[in-house]
């Protein structure tokens, strides 16, 4: 992934051709009418310590072009603004609409988005993500380390 500035603050995507696996979980969002960018961006303004921003990547503010694209902020804001469901080893535990974060090995983060297809072999429930190719609906749920697994339905209005 590279650092890319992106136009709109809220609403602005890289090129298609250029993506990564966050940015097709931003872009499913959106399709929804839930503007992820927007959401990652308010709660590292107001919850900047909370985001592996400082330790990580050595920044001192929020960066509305590239923190909704870094995994390890996505897994903190599901955590915090969404459900945080356990990690398992049986696929009937991963339903469609759910987020997994995987460690590809060496501490690479991947994100991936559970959809309502199953796999020919093995009745899984497939996932869209792209690791690098463009997005891919495939089998590979427990083809890494599993890292999170997540449920976000959008901003909860205010009580």
């Amino acid at each position: 992934m590279s650092y890319v500035t992106i136009p709109n603050m809220f609403g602005g995507d890289v090129p298609t051709d250029t993506g990564v696996c966050s940015d097709e979980v931003i872009r499913a969002y959106r399709a929804l009418g839930i503007d992820l960018q927007k959401e990652v961006h308010e709660d590292i303004a107001a919850n900047f310590s909370a985001y592996p921003n400082h330790m990580r990547w050595i920044l001192f503010r929020p960066d509305s072009n590239i923190d909704h694209r870094r995994v390890p902020n996505l897994m903190v804001f599901f955590s915090r603004n969404g459900t945080s469901l356990p990690n398992s080893k049986r696929a009937e535990d991963y339903g469609p609409g759910e987020l997994v974060t995987w460690d590809l090995g060496g501490g690479v983060p991947h994100i991936g988005i559970v959809v309502d297809r199953k796999a020919a072999q093995g009745g899984r429930y497939m996932v869209v993500h792209n690791i690098g190719e463009g997005p891919k609906m495939e089998d590979v749920l427990f083809s890494w380390k599993i890292t999170g697994h997540y449920r976000y339905f959008g901003p909860q209005p205010q009580r």
